[in-house]
């Protein structure tokens, strides 16, 4: 039989990983050895396959797909790399085509580095230098993740591009500045939601303002054409992803997607205990008190819709049946004035009601007018008591909302200290019993019972320490709540006007009961559900020593 006529292509890679060894695994340098190594034994080069910039783990590669659609249509059939590596790092995918696919087309293969040649028969040594690529590619892996994890722990942004309304500081990449360009466009947006404003109602104004989306902006100062197939336009979840993006607030949350394995590319969401949360690490875009009022917003499900007249009513979202608990709906009147005008009335019905009618619940309607009035009385009646007594205020409504006498906390603490100390001690024992039982200083037996004494308290300390912990926490997310809520009430003792955004910041929701007749008149009651504190009325009302309202009055 004649020799075999050859016709090869010859395959080079290059990953960002190989870059890290030198100039001796460049694309350049593969091409010469590989093209020298075929002139020097007379082999025709029919086609050259590079993937550069791709990992081994994955087979997936483009030029690599093309290479084996060639061997498999006889376009070539010898098939030439510099080693086994840059064939792939996944020793199952390699070791299936160099002792599978490539004998069953009649296709050599020839690894110049690891000295195999197919035509030479089984090489023993290559199945052991497949595993170690891999394992060189899942120890890079560990590697590249651990330095990602300490940078992001560092605060360092990790971002291939930086967020909307902010730009990558020019002299370090991981640090985030102020877009003064962009910027404004995310300060409007949260304006917006503070106001009361949808997520769908804000992407609407903004692109009926033709405001470029983050993706349009992003590519335009590139001077790039955006290549994804998208209508290019803000939507509800573009908003709702900056409202909800914690950047803003000048922290970095990293490390929410990842890699199924080094071999699996796929990203997938972690678990939110897995994310890397680092404050302060650059200047903020919005305040504290916004960010809370927006994410409040989200936490109550408030997403106002336009009545029947296209307006979003001011009092929308916010009042709650007290005796079934539905939300009310704005209902309107129109009356026909003697001058011919027309009266337009707005008032406030039981979802439920409206719904099923009398079988459900009953009307609970009270006029907007009245409801302004109601609210607002309320409102400048709290402020004037914060401002009168400020410590008295602080002291009631913490009281409501911790039925344990706040003097305990003073002891909880005390007692949790005490909790501590005494589990630090107990180690201290358990060490010292431990080295007096390996000394022969106390029997097996006594060193048995003394440890199952130990344990036993040692467990019930820990139970105590939880529950004291808890109580203190809750006592001190209790004192920052309440100062909030004064903070935030105290500057509308002269308010003059209601409106949405005042709502909005200082109330979670209001509880309308069923008008009760008095006489000719109906007269509505509502109790109002302040955020941080809850029902202020009621906490004042427990007050001891005295009627807060009374003394302000």
């Amino acid at each position: 039989m004649g020799e075999t006529k050859y016709t090869a292509g010859i395959y080079l890679r290059l990953s960002k990983d190989d870059e890290r060894i030198g100039e001796s695994v460049s694309i350049e340098n593969q091409r010469l050895l590989l093209t020298k190594y075929a002139e020097d034994r007379g082999i025709d080069i029919k086609n050259e396959y590079a993937d550069d910039g791709w990992s081994g783990t994955n087979m997936n590669r483009p030029a690599f797909q093309r290479m084996l659609r060639d061997a498999e249509d006889h376009v070539i059939n010898m098939i030439i790399v510099k080693d086994l590596s840059r064939v792939g790092r996944n020793y199952i995918e390699v070791g299936r085509l160099t002792e599978e696919t490539l004998p069953r087309l009649g296709c050599r293969f020839v690894a110049l580095n690891d000295s195999v040649d197919s035509t030479l028969g089984e090489n023993d040594m290559m199945v052991y230098r497949n595993l170690f690529n891999e394992f060189y590619s899942k120890d890079t892996s560990k590697k590249v993740r651990a330095v990602k994890q300490a940078c992001m722990r560092q605060g360092k942004f990790l971002g291939a591009y930086a967020p909307i309304g902010y730009k990558k500081d020019p002299l370090n990449k991981h640090r985030l500045l102020i877009d003064e360009e962009t910027a404004p466009i995310v300060r409007r947006i949260f304006a917006l939601r503070r106001e009361g404003t949808g997520q769908r109602a804000i992407s609407n104004l903004l692109n009926t303002e033709h405001i470029p989306s983050p993706r349009e902006l992003y590519y335009s100062k590139a001077g790039k054409e955006n290549p994804c197939n998208t209508n290019h336009l803000w939507s509800k979840d573009g908003v709702k992803a900056i409202l909800s993006n914690e950047v803003y607030l000048g922290n970095l949350v990293q490390g929410k997607h990842g890699s199924v394995s080094y071999k699996n590319h796929s990203l997938v969401k972690k678990a939110e205990e897995q994310w890397v949360r680092v404050e302060n690490t650059h200047e903020a875009l919005v305040s504290r008190a916004d960010w809370d009022i927006v994410r409040s917003l989200d936490g109550r499900n408030y997403k106002p819709r336009p009545d029947a007249d296209g307006e979003v009513k001011m009092f929308t979202g916010l009042l709650r049946c007290a005796d079934c608990g539905f939300k009310l709906r704005s209902h309107i009147s129109r009356d026909k004035r003697k001058d011919g005008s027309i009266n337009h009335r707005v008032a406030y019905i039981c979802g439920n009601y409206a719904h099923s009618g009398k079988a459900a619940c009953t009307v609970h309607m009270v006029q907007e007018t009245a409801l302004i009035q109601l609210v607002l009385d309320e409102i400048r009646e709290h402020a004037a008591i914060a401002a009168f007594d400020e410590e008295r205020v602080v002291k009631a409504i913490l009281n409501s909302k911790n039925k344990e006498s706040l003097s305990l906390n003073a002891l909880h603490r005390q007692q949790l200290k005490m909790s501590v100390d005494r589990l630090a001690e107990l180690d201290r024992i358990v060490r010292t019993l431990y080295e007096d039982r390996v000394n022969g200083v106390i029997t097996e037996t006594i060193f048995k019972d003394m440890m199952t004494g130990f344990e036993r308290e040692r467990a019930a300390k820990e139970k105590d320490v939880n529950e004291l912990r808890t109580k203190v926490e809750q006592c001190e997310r209790d004192v920052c709540d309440v100062g909030a809520w004064v903070s935030a009430i105290r500057k509308y003792s002269a308010l003059e006007e209601l409106t949405q955004a005042i709502l909005i910041e200082l109330i979670d929701y209001i509880e309308v009961f069923e008008p009760e007749s008095v006489g000719k008149q109906r007269i509505c009651n509502i109790r109002v559900h302040y955020r941080f504190v809850d029902c202020v009325s009621d906490a004042l009302a427990e007050e001891k020593g005295g009627d807060l309202c009374e003394q302000v009055v």
